[in-house]
């Protein structure tokens, strides 16, 4: 792993508020060059710190602003229970995010869809089809309080 110095930390934080802006921008910001923005960026790149670039949508505007958090328990913990429920779980659009987890079950899944009609829809012909899940406690956001993308370094 490389060590980030200041320069690199300030980069970091500016291109996860806005990766769009130019190099001639973020040189700006930093009092670098352009080449020296570019080089710091493509090393960044290079050693996996910056994994991608994406697009952050907003959930309402494409009706999809009903979050679920659904905690897994699998009948057992064998390792084919558990790379075969992964594998099938990875391939559930509505599933944004799924951590292997301690505690009294196995996994926590975010779930975004439309609406309840929608969740019920997902359990009943989604998820609940999975094999080897024991049981399901699910969760329903109220309000957001805090989402970020963004990674202090």
């Amino acid at each position: 792993m490389i060590q980030l110095d200041v320069i690199d930390k300030k980069l970091l934080h500016f291109l996860q508020l806005d990766s769009k802006q130019t190099n001639k921008e973020l040189s700006g910001k930093l009092n670098l060059s352009v080449t020296a923005v570019y080089e710091r960026i493509k090393k960044l790149e290079r050693e996996g710190i910056i994994s991608k670039y994406v697009t952050l949508i907003d959930k309402k505007s494409v009706d999809r602003s009903f979050v679920t958090f659904c905690s897994i328990k699998l009948l057992q913990h064998t390792k084919d229970y558990v790379v075969q429920f992964e594998k099938e779980v990875k391939q559930l659009d509505e599933v944004l995010e799924c951590y292997h987890i301690s505690g009294d079950y196995d996994y926590l899944l975010k779930v975004i869809v439309a609406d309840m009609d929608e969740f019920r829809e997902f359990m009943v012909k989604k998820l609940t089809s999975i094999s080897h899940i024991g049981s399901t406690h699910s969760a329903f956001m109220i309000s957001e309080v805090k989402h970020t993308t963004a990674i202090s370094v």
